[in-house]
């Protein structure tokens, strides 16, 4: 009995074995392996992927893909501990890590520890330091420092790298004034390294705060890192290239709608959405290329699309796609950021981006859906359908867009450092930040400085966002000497402001011509040209009349120009133009005064100009130009209409032609004006060249545009023209 009762019991046990198995409540080790296989290749059952023949590899979530192996054998809780690792300080903001005391007294100022002796800087390195040497921000002085910035180069934290820093977390540690990172800023493009490319720096940033490329939202900390775009060694120290776009045209005729062409990963991370890519290329107005062909050993890892894609890929070149494609998809490389994204930018071809989780560059400040598509990798096969229901208007708006950022904060390593230090100042002195509209719209924050005003209205820029004209009234500005001050000429009912600044007193009133209005007169303190553009307080209206002392304008022609300058507020309009050119022969800039229908600047002699330029002039510009100028006594007008195109990308406006222009004997002296003198033209050559060196490319935009009076040349009776005393100069 006993043993027919063991045997009964072996067979009930086998019976429920094979109805579990029929039933699927346990795998077989084969089955088991296919299972794992599917979830490598990207199939969840809460994914609703539509099937296909073959297998969609990368349509994995950009969260399961750390790691060359997917991260199939690391726990949530080791994910953690790997994330806490690379950020200890996650949890700091502004109000829990930074010490805001150290800038209350001498306001943002930014120190950069000196250069250590056989410590190696990599050329971008070096660039990115001597932005911020040459900027209104740097001190020499740690003890006036609100931010410290390292020596030490951390833009490469790659351990395969040859720019890889080695020891740094001790020579850090060392440092007197480190403090645990309070207060410093570290720059980063590249972290972490083969196989899963982490974004660890390989040393404790403490509660330093990141300026950082390919950083990704889940370790970004908002409004106290910020995200830097990835750039390239070549990219340009200072000024930089303009964007691509040439014609605003509707529809915008492209070749192609959508292009991308790179590199395909056959292994590790990255591997996931450049692996999907020919599902969606048709070769015809959608072309996503991608080889194999990089590295050393790529053909070890050579699977069967790889000739034929190398083969397509080989086909197109990558710079004639990206200047005639209406978008540019910017997928996800090894880490999170590619050069792509700037690089399409500078097209004018909208950005597709195809790489989730990054925190995009300058989030902070930049509304990018007004410039870019933001995509999801697991929705690659939806981006073609969704390009193209883009509205023709929408992508034109999209594509100017691009060019603006592009130029405003983008185009140079300096307008990236200094982008990055005037967002951090903005919320060091948060009452006086920047709105939304100041860095989304035309000239951009870098040109739109709070400090000179917190409403809108008081910048040029913003005259017609705020849906208000200009202004009424204007301040005449004089250099003046006795006594050919030719102070009725002014018609304006405004205060006269004289700036004395020549080393003879002050003549008596009763030397002065009689005024229907107060003159204010100023003393220069240290008698230089550059005293002419300070904010003086004085100076209560937008706009200024700007007038030599040697200048000769009548009330007309004073009532002319402002009527101009009302509708063009950003701009220098006045009357005596001057030209550049490019010598050539002796490969620099040429200055020229030939009277021509072409010019490039009006010189601030006879101009009206917006007062804000007096604060970006005095602000804005580096003490180095200023002094040049102040050392010749020469080129201060030059100057300013460098700034004032840098700003508006926009050329001066020259009012109507005098049918003379005197300039007059300086006082009663027989010595003929400076203008006729050769060593002041020579002078001003070489200016041109200094301050184009300065700002990185030239500014100066050349015009042909001369505006003129209604009926001015018209043969009408003279009763009908407003500005009928104008001919008879």
């Amino acid at each position: 009995m006993q043993a027919k009762k063991r045997y009964l019991i072996l067979l009930s046990a086998g019976a429920c074995l094979v109805l579990l198995f029929s039933l699927g409540g346990i795998q077989l080790p084969a089955a088991s392996r296919s299972r794992h296989d599917r979830s490598r290749n990207g199939y969840r059952p809460d994914q609703p992927w539509p099937h296909f023949s073959d297998p969609l590899y990368p349509f994995m979530p950009w969260d399961q893909t750390d790691t060359e192996e997917y991260n199939l054998h690391i726990s949530p809780r080791q994910k953690r501990d790997v994330n806490m690792s690379v950020y200890k300080g996650k949890r700091c903001r502004m109000d829990s890590c930074f010490d805001f005391s150290l800038c209350q007294k001498n306001g943002f100022k930014v120190y950069v520890y000196p250069q250590q002796k056989g410590e190696k800087i990599s050329e971008s390195y070096q660039n990115i330091l001597s932005t911020i040497e040459g900027s209104r921000f740097y001190t020499s002085d740690p003890g006036q420092a609100c931010l410290f910035v390292l020596s030490l180069d951390t833009l490469d934290r790659d351990q395969l790298s040859p720019q890889y820093v080695h020891n740094l977390k001790t020579k850090v540690q060392n440092l007197p004034l480190w403090n645990d990172g309070r207060n410093h800023l570290i720059f980063n493009l590249y972290s972490g390294t083969w196989p899963d490319y982490t974004e660890d720096l390989g040393f404790d940033i403490g509660q330093a705060m990141l300026a950082k490329a390919s950083i990704s939202t889940e370790n970004f900390r908002p409004n106290f890192d910020v995200s830097i775009p990835l750039f390239s060694k070549e990219h340009p120290r200072t000024g930089g290239e303009r964007g691509y776009l040439k014609y605003n045209s509707i529809p915008p005729f492209r070749k192609y709608m959508l292009v991308f062409k790179g590199k395909r990963y056959l292994t590790g991370i990255g591997s996931d959405t450049r692996n999907a890519l020919y599902h969606v290329h048709n070769a015809e107005d959608v072309v996503l290329l991608t080889t194999c062909k990089h590295g050393k050993d790529w053909q070890k890892h050579k699977d069967a699309r790889c000739d034929k894609d190398n083969a397509e890929y080989d086909k197109y070149d990558y710079k004639e796609m990206l200047h005639n494609s209406t978008f540019c998809l910017v997928p996800r490389g090894r880490r999170l950021g590619s050069f792509r994204f700037l690089e399409a930018l500078q097209a004018a071809c909208v950005p597709v981006m195809l790489s989730n989780g990054w925190e995009l560059p300058f989030s902070e400040i930049i509304d990018w859906n007004t410039a870019a598509v933001i995509g999801d990798e697991r929705l690659l096969l939806q981006i073609p359908t969704t390009v193209r229901s883009i509205h023709q208007d929408k992508i034109l708006s999209l594509r100017q867009q691009t060019q603006f950022l592009w130029e405003a904060y983008f185009s140079s390593v300096e307008k990236i450092v200094l982008t990055t230090l005037e967002i951090i100042q903005d919320r060091v002195l948060e009452h006086g930040s920047r709105s939304s509209l100041m860095w989304n719209t035309h000239p951009g924050g870098l040109f739109a400085v709070p400090q000179y005003s917190g409403y809108l209205g008081d910048f040029p820029f913003y005259y017609a966002t705020l849906g208000h004209g200009c202004c009424d009234v204007a301040s005449v500005s004089m250099a003046a000497q006795p006594p050919s001050a030719q102070l009725e000429t002014a018609s304006i009912d405004s205060p006269i402001i004289v700036l004395w600044n020549c080393d003879k007193p002050l003549p008596a009133k009763h030397r002065w011509p009689a005024t229907s209005v107060p003159v204010i007169v100023i003393e220069g303190e240290n008698k230089v040209m550059s005293s002419r553009f300070l904010p003086y307080e004085t100076i209560v209206t937008d706009a200024v009349l700007s007038l030599d002392e040697d200048t000769v304008l009548s009330t007309t022609e004073v009532d002319f120009a402002f009527t101009v300058w009302q509708s063009f507020p950003e701009r220098i309009v006045g009357y005596p133009a001057r030209s550049h050119f490019w010598d050539s022969n002796k490969e620099r800039w040429g200055y020229t005064s030939k009277w021509t229908n072409d010019y490039s600047m009006v010189l601030t002699g006879a101009a009206i100009y917006h007062r804000y330029y007096h604060y970006l002039y005095t602000n804005y510009l580096p003490t180095s130009l200023k002094s040049m100028v102040d050392q010749l006594a020469n080129c201060e007008d030059i100057l300013m209409n460098f700034l004032v195109s840098a700003v508006t990308k926009l050329p001066p406006i020259k009012v109507t032609q005098k049918k003379q222009y005197k300039e007059t004997m300086m006082g009663q002296s027989s010595r003929a004006s400076r203008w006729a003198d050769p060593d002041h033209f020579a002078q001003r050559q070489t200016c041109m060249n200094k301050f184009a060196s300065w700002f990185g490319a030239m500014p100066l935009v050349h015009s042909q545009m001369r505006l003129d009076p209604v009926l001015f040349k018209d043969q009408v009776s003279i009763l009908r023209k407003k500005y009928r005393d104008i001919e008879r100069l």
